[in-house]
Formats: structure tokens, C-alpha cells, sequence
């Protein structure tokens, strides 16, 4: 088993030195496609020095969403920080790994690329001063064998435990910024399928797997800094929250039906957030329940943040965080105010209640997410054309195979009625 290999700031040199020494056989150059599945182009050691230059090319045709076949040769460039030894061997071999940006040919950034465009926001909040911070919610023999695993891959995991459904489990690893956050999604996905898949074990990320059970959901707690200091925190503020985070919450909920096709990206996202389920289903804040979309955990200072309960595991995480960053800082940007907090159950208020406190709901099928998208300028700028127009044809495309489909709950119901 490879112990923990950090290596933030290591040179190509350094890293080919460690190759050499842990005697490592192949260099997997991973990626995720707009549709949030991850990729790898794998590379032996004879094309270790290539591989850390940016020169592997693939065929960025065979991957969903990603180019034109005329226009299909696309570039691989690692981010040295991410390297890291995975913690078993192959039949082939030991193996690492280096998560990679997308990029042409000619050099320029790849605007397919969905890591690229959660730097973009990361950038943009940079230049408003801000550093986003985000941690993230959601497998006993085979969760310890898994948190072993991320372990030694440089995790710090703050915590597993099973969860309310049937088969469900939550590990919770420690914050960080925004773009480590998703580089840490994309390795944990892997990680937690290639445990269970070894020890004869199905592990999935599906948001609700199981009829009549809780559905998993991503829970995002984000919160903006500026040095070493909370830019949410203002002690002498209502609740001790600050303007910026009055604001970015604010962002949060005007943008949250437009964001919602990204971060809940399945049909089967929709069969989550449905009500008795914890999941939320409406447009809301509060400091105290955990019903609405937002809440505010009950910490101060430096912890004081905001916790989106939305999203689900199938969600492209660089996509996912870059939409809800984009979402909160436009509501900074604009100063943004959120309506009343809703401290009470929001499941067991009428309708004429939830009216009173201006509650909308969130989009009740994935057809309904993508035209809430259409409809939103801020979440497609932040996706960017290229990713965007691709990934709306895709989710079109699954809407339409799924209603299509005539299911085993329609048979039961109609098929000797009618």
C-alpha cells in the first residue's frame, strides 16, 4: 500500500524521480466530460516525459460532449499538484495519476473544458477579492477500506458513518478551496467505484437508487475569504453574518432553478428532491431547520458558512461548484437581498403560507431544470457557450429517451384498467 505522496509545487524532475523510485508502471491522465464522468488516457513509462510536458493528444471525438469529428485531436496538460500514487497495484502494474486541463491543439484552452470553467469563476471571485472555500457531505469494513484508501492519497477525512437509507454511507473529507475541492470529488468518485469494485461490492452515486428510501444528495458548504479572514463573518452584523454573505446566499437562491440542471443533472435527480425525503424541493433559507434550500450551520467566525442542500453526487463537480459560485457572486456583485428567512418546517406549511414567504419551488423534472437554464444568463456565461449548447443537447436527448419509456409502475397501474 503507497503511503501519502504530497506534492504541491514538485517539479516534473521530482515526479519522475518518484516514479523511478516507487518503480511505477503507468501514468493515468484523468479528466472529467461535461457530463461528469470521469477519463483517463493512460500513458507507460517510456511517455512519462511527454505526459508531464502537456504533449499526449487523444481523440477528443470518442468522448461525449466534446468536439466535432473534424475537429477531434485534443491536448492533455497536468496539474503537477495532483499527482499522486494510487493506493494499489494493477495487473499491469503500479500506477499514478495526474489530473489534466483540456486544450487545442494550438495551445489555446479547450472551451469544453469543465475544469477550466470553474477556474473561470474561481478567477472571477479572485478578482473580486474573494477565495471560495468548499466542503462537501456523502460508504462497515468496506467505508474503512475506502477511507484507508483516500488516505493514502492525501485525504484528510474528517469522518464515515452509515447513513438513513439501506446501503448508504457518508464520508465527509476537509474543506478546501474551490478548484481542490472538485479535483478531490473526481479522485473520492473514483476511488469509492474501484474499492467496492475489488471486494465484489456495486458502489453508486445514482441520487435515488431505491424506491421509498432517502435519495443522496452533495451537500456544498461554501463560504468566501479574504486573507485568512471569513468574508461571512461580521460579529456585529444581524446573526453575525456579513453583507457578502446576506448577498452571496441571496445569489444562491435567485439562481437556484437555473442552476439546478447542473447540479442535478439525471432524470433520477428528480426522483430525489420530491417532499418526506429530507431532500429540499423549494426555494428558501433559514438559520435553524434543514427544509429549506439553504440553511446556515450554527457556527461562528472562521467556520460561518452557507450549506447548499441541492445538489446530488451525479453532478459534474467542476461544473457544480463553478455554476454556484457564479450564482453567489453575481448576488455579491449586484447586493443582492435574500427574502425573510424561513425558520419552520417548510414541508408541513399550505401553500398560502409558502406564498406568504415568497417560496417558489425548485423544477420538478429535468425538463423543467433545462429550460429554468435556458432562461438564466448567469449560469450559461458561467458554463460558457461550448459547454453549455453540448450539454443541453445531451440532457434533451436523455429526457427524450426517458419519457419514451413505458416503466413497470405504469404497467401496474394501467394495464389491466384500460
Amino acid at each position: 500500500m503507497a503511503t501519502a505522496l504530497k506534492t504541491t509545487g514538485a517539479s516534473k524532475r521530482e515526479i519522475l524521480e518518484v516514479c523511478k523510485k516507487q518503480e511505477i508502471s503507468f501514468l493515468r491522465l484523468q479528466f472529467t466530460d461535461i457530463l461528469g464522468i470521469n477519463k483517463n488516457v493512460e500513458v507507460p513509462e517510456s511517455q512519462f516525459e511527454k505526459a508531464l510536458e502537456g504533449d499526449v493528444m487523444f481523440d477528443g471525438s470518442s468522448i461525449e460532449g466534446f468536439v466535432r469529428i473534424e475537429e477531434s485531436d485534443m491536448m492533455l496538460k497536468p496539474d503537477l499538484d495532483t499527482f499522486r500514487v494510487l493506493p494499489y497495484d494493477d495487473e499491469g502494474g503500479r500506477v499514478a495519476r495526474l489530473i489534466c486541463d483540456i486544450y487545442n491543439p494550438d495551445g489555446s484552452s479547450f472551451a469544453g473544458c469543465t475544469r477550466q470553467a470553474l477556474k473561470r469563476q474561481i478567477a472571477k471571485a479572485k478578482g473580486l477579492g474573494y477565495e471560495m472555500m468548499a466542503g462537501v457531505d456523502r460508504a462497515e469494513e468496506i467505508r474503512r477500506l475506502i477511507i484507508k484508501d483516500l488516505v493514502s492519497m492525501g485525504f484528510e477525512v474528517e469522518a464515515g458513518h452509515h447513513e438513513v437509507a439501506p446501503g448508504q454511507h457518508e464520508i465527509d473529507f476537509r474543506y478546501t478551496e474551490a478548484l481542490e475541492t472538485a479535483d478531490n470529488l473526481a479522485t473520492f468518485r473514483f476511488i469509492v467505484r474501484n474499492v467496492a469494485y475489488r471486494h465484489g461490492f456495486l458502489a453508486t452515486f445514482m441520487p435515488k437508487p431505491i424506491f421509498g428510501q432517502n435519495g443522496s444528495g452533495m451537500h456544498t458548504h461554501q463560504s468566501l475569504f479574504k486573507g485568512e479572514k471569513n468574508a461571512f463573518h461580521d460579529p456585529k452584523g444581524k446573526w453575525e453574518l456579513s453583507d457578502t454573505a446576506f448577498q452571496y446566499v441571496a445569489g444562491l437562491l435567485r439562481h437556484a432553478r437555473g442552476f439546478c440542471a447542473v447540479t442535478n443533472p439525471l432524470v433520477n435527480s428528480y426522483k430525489r428532491l420530491v417532499p418526506g425525503y429530507e431532500a429540499p424541493t423549494n426555494v428558501a433559507w433559514s438559520m435553524r431547520n434543514r427544509s429549506p434550500l439553504v440553511r446556515i450551520p450554527d457556527r461562528r467566525g472562521i467556520g460561518t458558512r452557507c450549506e447548499l442542500r441541492m445538489p446530488d453526487p451525479s453532478a459534474n463537480p467542476y461544473l457544480a461548484l463553478a455554476v454556484q459560485l457564479a450564482a453567489g457572486l453575481d448576488g455579491v456583485e449586484r447586493k443582492l437581498v435574500p427574502p425573510d428567512a424561513v425558520n419552520k418546517n417548510i414541508f408541513t406549511m399550505s401553500f398560502r403560507e409558502r406564498r406568504k414567504y415568497r417560496i417558489d419551488e425548485l423544477p420538478r423534472d429535468l425538463h423543467e431544470a433545462l429550460e429554468m437554464l435556458e432562461k438564466d444568463d448567469v449560469v450559461r456565461d458561467a458554463l460558457g457557450p461550448h459547454i453549455y449548447e453540448r450539454f443541453l443537447e445531451a440532457k434533451r436527448e436523455e429526457w427524450q429517451e426517458y419519457i419514451g419509456q413505458v416503466s413497470e409502475w405504469e404497467l401496474n397501474r394501467y394495464l389491466g384498467q384500460y
